[in-house]
């Protein structure tokens, strides 16, 4: 289960001054790419679950991740979902995003296709049979700073009908952790709301919230 405090910044005016006023702490920056996945008759997203290959296209080595992700829950700033993920070779992650059915052929080689297979297609034998379509994605900047014991991921999302900026932090105590952050915030002067809805759930609507 991954838990993260959401807390979305208003505009980019906001998120400049927040990532200035973060930055004696920055660790890290990643230029993310978002892929995501359906099988054809919508058999993942009828459960509430998606399947995701992210691109980290940082220099000098591009990384792959696949992950499933499942039952989210967005109350109060705070994000549950059930998330399991794995590295995945970049090559493959591409013909996949050519041919989502690649997808298919990685059940033998990859736990998250296989749980894939088993949970979502249970009904289906043959790995040919398996059908899958992307449906799109988003990139995705994330500024990444250690505060406090904390480790803060400031994200600007761009999305083909806006821009969303927005923290992120992943915590086993989310209400202490919302708190300092939220603590922060006020003290700086820098404006901010609770996030409802996921980052994929906006790309799916097609309009910021």
């Amino acid at each position: 289960m991954e838990v993260e405090v959401k807390l979305r910044i208003p505009d980019s005016e906001t998120y400049k001054t927040l990532i200035s006023l973060l930055s004696p702490f920055h660790i890290r920056t990643h230029n993310q790419h978002n892929n995501f996945f359906d099988g054809v008759a919508g058999q993942l997203s009828s459960q509430r679950a998606v399947l995701r290959i992210r691109f980290y296209n940082d220099q000098p080595t591009t990384k792959c991740i696949i992950c499933l992700k499942a039952k989210a829950v967005l109350v109060n700033g705070v994000s549950r979902v059930e998330e399991d993920e794995e590295e995945l070779d970049p090559t493959i992650g591409q013909e996949c995003l050519t041919d989502p059915n690649r997808l298919g052929s990685l059940v033998e080689s990859s736990r998250i296709m296989k749980r894939v297979k088993d949970e979502f297609f249970g009904e289906i034998n043959d790995v040919e049979g398996l059908g899958f379509v992307c449906l799109g994605g988003f990139k995705n900047l994330r500024n990444v700073y250690e505060w406090k014991g904390l480790m803060i991921e400031v994200d600007e999302t761009s999305f083909d009908f806006g821009t969303l900026y927005e923290i992120e932090c992943e915590s086993t105590e989310p209400e202490k952790a919302k708190e300092l952050i939220e603590e922060f915030l006020k003290e700086n002067g820098v404006s901010y709301s609770y996030s409802v809805a996921s980052k994929f759930a906006i790309f799916r609507s097609g309009k910021l919230p």
